[in-house]
């Protein structure tokens, strides 16, 4: 019995070795457990500077759009257009004394030698040349002819505006001056067809000392050059006065001629381009044009005809 004792104490009883499998189970369930709790934690840190990273990146962007935007702004200041102005069509003038064909001087100065040419500071801007004319007769009287020609070239200026803009207020500043000469009587202007962009004709009658002049002013412009074309005549020592209206066609024709010279002496003429230099030309003010007014024009020319003749 003792020896079927000891053979039956050789194994545990059933319900140790479930007690044994049990603890076995459980050991092996903290283990994992721990296992997964050791994974978890290490997943948290990569999460959390994963998450860091995105939030940096996110930063970074917005900093960038800050920049980018300060950037675009910089760039849309430096960018901002200087102030320009359309560039002047006519660079150049021609010799104000040369803009008429002789045949032409003949028959408006047919007594005049050459022309005189006005004293000129630029004369790419400004010119101005005149011829007299004095056909003594004798006992039967003189005639009388005076003629002036002016040039005046206007450059474009940012501030002022295009040379065409300042032409062009020149242009009615000339016709003002020659409809309101002091003296003058029987005062008309008309428009004259196919003599540069624009131009007027204005007449009138003026009484001197020398006799009774009839007076014929060409105001013209074309592009940013503006030409007043001053003529008279009378009649000294009884002679007749000129007619009006021969005076008056003799002068458009010669504008138009003036006109024509200003136009080849610059080519074709073409459009300028945009310029924001300002120009010292275009600068001064018209009112200093080599071109006088009609009325001094008109009595200083006789005067020194009168004295040759005596």
């Amino acid at each position: 019995m003792q020896r079927a004792a000891k053979r039956d104490l050789g194994a545990p009883p059933t319900p140790f070795r479930q007690w044994g499998n049990d603890r076995r189970d459980q050991r092996e369930q903290r283990v994992k457990g721990l296992r997964r709790v050791l994974v978890g934690a290490a997943v948290v840190p990569a999460m959390l500077v994963a998450v860091g990273c995105s939030s940096d990146s996110g930063s970074d962007d917005g900093a960038g759009d800050g920049s980018a935007k300060t950037s675009a702004s910089t760039s849309e200041t430096s960018a901002s257009p200087s102030p320009t102005v359309q560039a002047a069509t006519y660079k150049s003038l021609p010799q104000a004394c040369k803009v008429l064909a002789k045949k032409t001087l003949e028959d408006l100065v047919p007594k005049a030698k050459s022309g005189k040419a006005h004293a000129s500071d630029d004369e790419t801007t400004r010119g101005s040349c005149s011829w007299s004319s004095l056909d003594d007769n004798g006992v039967k009287g003189s005639q009388f002819r005076w003629l002036n020609v002016s040039l005046l070239r206007f450059e474009s200026d940012v501030t002022r505006g295009s040379g065409d803009k300042l032409a062009r207020e020149y242009y009615e500043t000339q016709l003002q001056g020659a409809r309101s000469v002091s003296g003058a009587k029987n005062v008309k202007s008309e428009p004259v067809a196919g003599v540069g962009d624009e131009a007027t004709a204005v007449r009138y009658d003026l009484k001197k000392k020398e006799g009774s002049f009839k007076q014929e002013t060409v105001v013209a412009r074309v592009e940013n050059v503006v030409v007043t074309l001053d003529y008279n005549g009378a009649g000294y020592a009884g002679d007749k006065t000129p007619s009006a209206d021969s005076l008056n066609k003799l002068a458009q024709k010669a504008a138009k001629e003036v006109v024509a010279s200003v136009t080849k002496a610059n080519g074709s003429g073409s459009a300028g381009t945009p310029s924001s230099t300002p120009s010292k030309s275009a600068s001064k003010s018209p009112s200093k044009s080599p071109s006088g007014s009609p009325s001094k024009t008109a009595s200083a020319s006789p005067s020194k005809s009168a004295a040759k003749k005596s």
